[in-house]
């Protein structure tokens, strides 16, 4: 089934679970339509159960952190609700430091700990470009690490 809203897909996931409805935050991965659309393949095929973000970039967007038991919804580029995904885990780790283990969990590209840093690099450096930060090899980074619960 598909839902045109993410508040659609949510309603249907607290139905399913016998719990009153709310709201659940939604989002896509990545910063284009190519990467966005294929990590969201990535999470429904199960080959993505983890992402990692900046902890800099949560600084500076005043966002809070994730924490385990945080329900999101994946969408896709456009917005289509795919699924919804609780947080398992949330550990925060020296850029250099990520593991081969967590780059396999995140799923993308050859699934190795150096794709996993060559695109990540890039990536926090695009992140970044709009705060005070740049990247470094020590940079914190957030490693959430998730499964999905709920699918469309």
């Amino acid at each position: 089934m598909q839902f045109s809203s993410p508040k659609e897909l949510a309603s249907a996931y607290f139905r399913s679970i016998g719990a009153p409805a709310r709201a659940i935050p939604a989002y896509y991965f990545c910063d284009n339509q190519k990467d966005a659309d294929e990590c969201a393949d990535l999470v429904l095929s199960g080959d993505k159960r983890a992402t990692a973000s900046s902890l800099w970039f949560y600084e500076a967007e005043n966002e809070p952190l994730p924490k385990a038991g945080d329900l999101s919804i994946v969408t896709n580029w456009q917005g289509t609700p795919l699924c919804v995904i609780q947080v398992e885990k949330v550990e925060i780790v020296p850029f250099n430091k990520v593991t081969a283990e967590f780059a396999l969990c995140e799923g993308e590209g050859d699934k190795s700990l150096e794709y996993w840093r060559r695109v990540h690099w890039d990536y926090y450096h695009r992140e970044l470009a709009a705060t005070s930060k740049s990247p470094t090899d020590d940079m914190p980074i957030v490693c959430e690490y998730f499964k999905v619960i709920f699918t469309a």
